[in-house]
């Protein structure tokens, strides 16, 4: 194989560095990650096994979880079953567990079972930022995400999508009592009577229908949005980009720091438009850099991204 890069033959006997710790440098980012968590008080902020139990088999602490959970939203890990892989071949998730190896369903269960306790680890990281100096300024950028929910489009209810299934039932039942008056005109026979069975059994069916779909508009009015999903009942339909389109489900945003490109917060709304959270948005921004800002502030929405900004630079307290 001459001209070509070639590799090391599997047989060789190779030298591998003593110590785990030799295979990380000093900048990399999951020292970062080991300094952060440590001083953290995963007691005070809310985490579950903190102090193990005196009888059973031990458990891992959620230190070691939190910094694996961590790691693997840093590098787009977010699959409990690949953290479980990575944490048997990836020689920094090794060092910064200390060789430990939970498997997938630990990993899924500490995400499930501390879920507030991690959001407040996010607003540690953003307290630490802003003393660092990370978010001296107030200008920050929002997008969103739409994510698809366990909800079909067909078990989701608006007022116009109720108004078009009820023409549409109100069209079926004229089509079929229309077809049994020209049955009534024809001569009776075998076929046709199976036929009039048939056409009175689609009614009775559109008119169960029909009941249901009356009860559900009742309860879809009663709504504060007139929406309603039946499957996933705080999912909602929202408009995406792409004509005639649409997705039922949530609606992912964050805010960034325009400077430092470092996230300042992020929230799971059900409503499909960025605008629509603009005030919420405004108290949070007030609230992790510290400013006293008004409402009279210029706002410029995007398709893409919202962004606000001070007319006049505004000075920390």
């Amino acid at each position: 194989m001459r001209r070509f890069v070639e590799g090391l033959d599997r047989s060789q006997s190779t030298l591998f560095p003593e110590y785990l710790e030799d295979w990380i440098c000093e900048d990399n980012p999951v020292r970062a990650i080991d300094v952060f968590v440590g001083e953290l008080d995963l007691a005070e902020l809310g985490f579950g096994g903190v102090d193990p139990e005196t009888t059973g088999r031990p458990s891992y602490h959620p230190s070691v979880l939190l910094k694996l959970y961590i790691y693997g939203y840093l590098n787009r890990v977010q699959s409990s079953r690949r953290l479980e892989r990575e944490a048997g071949r990836n020689v920094e998730v090794m060092w910064l567990t200390g060789r430990l190896a939970p498997d997938h369903k630990t990993i899924a269960d500490f995400r499930k079972d501390n879920g507030p306790a991690i959001r407040k680890v996010c607003t540690r990281f953003v307290a630490l930022c802003r003393e660092l100096g990370l978010l001296a300024t107030a200008s920050v950028a929002i997008d969103g995400s739409k994510f698809k929910a366990v909800n079909t489009r067909d078990k989701n209810f608006t007022r116009a999508k109720m108004e078009r299934r009820l023409a549409q039932i109100e069209e079926s039942v004229a089509r079929y009592l229309s077809q049994l008056d020209t049955a009534d005109r024809q001569e009776p026979s075998e076929a046709l009577d199976a036929k009039v069975a048939h056409l009175k059994e689609k009614l009775a069916k559109l008119a169960s229908e029909l009941e249901r779909l009356k009860a559900l508009e009742k309860e879809m009015l009663a709504s504060p949005d007139q929406q309603i999903s039946l499957t996933d009942p705080d999912s909602r339909s929202m408009a995406t980009s792409g004509r005639g389109s649409g997705v039922v489900g949530y609606n992912v945003q964050i805010a960034v720091d325009t400077q430092h490109h470092l996230i300042v917060t992020h929230e799971v709304t059900n409503t499909g438009s960025i605008v629509h959270n603009l005030p919420t948005w405004h108290r949070r921004r007030r609230k992790f850099f510290r400013l006293t800002i008004s409402m009279s502030w210029p706002i410029a929405a995007t398709s893409t991204a919202t962004r606000f900004w001070p007319a006049n630079k505004p000075t920390l307290r």
